[in-house]
């Protein structure tokens, strides 16, 4: 079987670091979806605006030349404790396919019969390739009693502070792209091997800036931001 793209993601995450590791865990979190022809029309998503959430199935197209692993290192076991690639989320994968959930927000019909799907909470990064989308069922697909083996809780997060260098420019930031970068730094972006030089300075490409921090101390601060947002 073959298949092709149906359309591409343009998100508020313009790279893998620091894009939350699920969906949800960043609500703020903003994005688009557009559908390639000939999937680009209105009886393709007609009815879609009486649900919430969709599930996308999308592509690992950044990590897809690396092959998959039968063994991987979860984040959350620390990256010290192999487990099986279908017991985790992994990206890879054997055939480079992920699943998200994501809230539908509106739909943009401009151009006339050209609409694009408005997307939030999302986890996936800019120039992601979608595969297909599918209705979210809350009453097929939130069993009560489900269990989620080693990440059976939230991931904890870090109090998020702006230093004074960077406060300006934070400030112009609109109030969602402020809420994301707060939201995606507060899950600690950091690799689970790279946790100890307080010293560090990362940098994410978050809502169209440049973002640099470290975090020390159990806090993650924001040391300085260059470029801008837009919703």
């Amino acid at each position: 079987m073959t298949i092709d793209p149906i359309g591409v993601i343009r998100s508020c995450f313009g790279g893998k670091f620091a894009a939350p590791r699920q969906p949800g865990l960043c609500p703020s979190a903003w994005g688009s979806l557009v559908l390639h022809d000939p999937y680009r029309s209105d009886e393709a998503v007609r009815g879609i605006e009486g649900f919430s959430h969709l599930w996308l199935i999308f592509g690992f197209h950044q990590t897809l030349d690396q092959g998959w692993h039968p063994t991987v290192r979860p984040p959350r076991l620390g990256g010290n404790q192999r487990l099986g690639v279908f017991a985790s989320r992994s990206p890879f994968r054997p055939n480079g396919l992920g699943l998200s959930l994501v809230r539908l927000e509106g739909i943009d019909r401009e151009p006339a019969e050209a609409p694009v799907l408005r997307l939030g909470g999302l986890d996936l990064i800019d120039g992601t390739p979608v595969f297909d989308i599918k209705p979210y069922l809350p009453y097929a697909e939130c069993p009560p009693d489900a269990a989620a083996g080693f990440a059976g809780e939230a991931p904890p997060r870090l109090p998020v502070t702006v230093h004074q260098d960077a406060f300006d420019a934070f400030a112009r930031l609109p109030a969602r792209a402020q809420a994301v970068l707060r939201e995606a730094l507060a899950l600690d972006p950091r690799p689970a091997t790279q946790t100890t030089d307080a010293t560090r300075i990362f940098g994410a490409d978050l809502c169209g800036c440049n973002v640099r921090f470290t975090i020390a101390g159990g806090i993650c601060q924001i040391v300085a931001i260059e470029g801008g947002a837009a919703l």
